[in-house]
């Protein structure tokens, strides 16, 4: 058991991890309504970053544990159904993957795929959320061990290029956040395919990375379709290029305030 409990944050720092809880379970129901997941594979987790005050108040109420709080993150339960998700049993981590105990949560361990988040966030710093599914389509470009190439401009404006391969990796340790990290560190997209495994997508916070899911998913779908009447034909670099910054830069409505 966790020596960190969440009454050893304060205030502002529970009320953060309050709200992440509850984005993360209502993203969560996003994943089966766009047949993402099938029983209860995947998952949604949130990074909830803590000012300086939160992290010193919670190392000296639990000078017993070791290892990287100076964030959490919230992600879902091992093995429970969507139907029954809710922000009270979304279970909270440090950064090392480590479960904080409090008083709902009770009895739940986190997902198992809650290493390779830890790992991504430890190694990722500007990303705030990670989402993980066996999506039909895009888990068969996994199988294949193949990368989705940018044949599409749906896949240059969100992805900036072909959707990677990651390495092999067991689920248990943080060998799958590795793998991940290595392969989207120097890469413009938001999502990987693991190998004979399945797609991870990152985002600025899960919101992004769920959107991400599930355009990695359509896309694998539609070029899918394309290559089993011809061969699609890669979008030339610079076009890419070009599409990726309008979309990022330009495209949709602009905060103003």
């Amino acid at each position: 058991m966790s020596a960190l409990h969440l009454n050893d944050f304060s205030a502002s720092a529970r009320e953060a991890i309050a709200s992440a809880r509850e984005a993360v379970a209502a993203l969560h129901a996003e994943l089966p309504r766009n047949d993402l997941v099938a029983w209860t594979a995947g998952n949604v987790s949130a990074r909830v970053d803590l000012d300086e005050g939160a992290e010193q108040a919670a190392a000296h109420a639990s000078e017993n544990v070791s290892g990287d709080i100076s964030g959490l993150f919230v992600i879902k339960p091992s093995g429970v159904s969507y139907d029954e998700l809710s922000a009270a049993n979304m279970v909270v981590c440090t950064l090392d993957g480590v479960k904080v105990d409090d008083d709902t949560s009770i009895g739940l361990s986190p997902s198992s795929d809650t290493a390779a988040h830890a790992y991504v966030y430890r190694h990722m710093g500007h990303v705030g959320g990670v989402v993980h599914t066996h999506s039909s389509y895009a888990t068969s470009w996994a199988a294949r061990g193949e990368a989705i190439p940018c044949v599409l401009t749906m896949m240059a404006d969100e992805f900036g290029g072909d959707i990677p391969v990651g390495p092999f990796a067991l689920i248990g340790d943080d060998s799958i956040g590795r793998g991940i990290v290595e392969t989207l560190r120097g890469s413009r997209s938001k999502a990987v395919l693991m190998d004979r495994h399945g797609p991870f997508t990152i985002g600025a916070d899960a919101k992004e990375a769920v959107k991400a899911a599930v355009l990695c998913e359509e896309v694998a779908r539609t070029v899918h379709f394309a290559r089993a009447y011809g061969e699609p034909q890669r979008i030339a670099q610079h076009q890419i290029d070009a599409l990726y910054a309008r979309y990022q830069n330009v495209y949709g409505q602009k905060d103003n305030t």
